[in-house]
């Protein structure tokens, strides 16, 4: 009897973590072409390491729209589907920020840049390099806004 319990138990036990254990999603082929993917879930990038630049634009309203500025731009090119990710470093060697843009080449990712005003102004500059990674990341934006609670009006 106590024999027959512990299978029993150990059964139970065994299906409990078997059905705790998830399978992973199948696999989408119109959600990785909707996002760039190949095959194996991969895109090419365009990453971008931005740095202080030559001009460092003082303290007051210029300052201050050329931030806000900045900040417009990467929502147009975030809602544009161009800017699957973009964000502030930690200033170590003159590391301000990163894009990550989907596009094919460096040349159409400078094209994006040159619109910001951080660059126009000489606030910072612009370092690139390609990159392949998962496609996965161009849903990041819209994420995002799922989990970004809107500012108070």
């Amino acid at each position: 009897m106590k024999t027959m319990l512990s299978a029993i138990l150990l059964a139970t036990m065994a299906c409990t973590a078997q059905a705790q254990v998830q399978k992973p999603p199948a696999y989408d082929a119109e959600l990785a072409k909707s996002l760039g993917g190949n095959d194996n879930g991969m895109r090419k990038y365009v990453f971008v390491v931005l740095r202080t630049g030559p001009n460092k634009v003082p303290a007051g309203q210029e300052r201050t729209e050329m931030f806000a500025g900045h900040m417009a731009n990467i929502q147009r090119l975030a809602n544009d589907r161009k800017l699957a990710y973009a964000g502030p470093l930690d200033g170590v060697d003159g590391a301000r920020g990163i894009f990550i843009f989907a596009v094919e080449s460096i040349d159409e990712a400078k094209a994006l840049v040159a619109t910001d005003p951080v660059i126009i102004k000489g606030e910072m500059v612009a370092e690139y390099h390609t990159h392949f990674g998962s496609a996965g990341l161009m849903m990041v934006n819209q994420i995002h806004s799922q989990i970004s609670k809107p500012a108070a009006k």
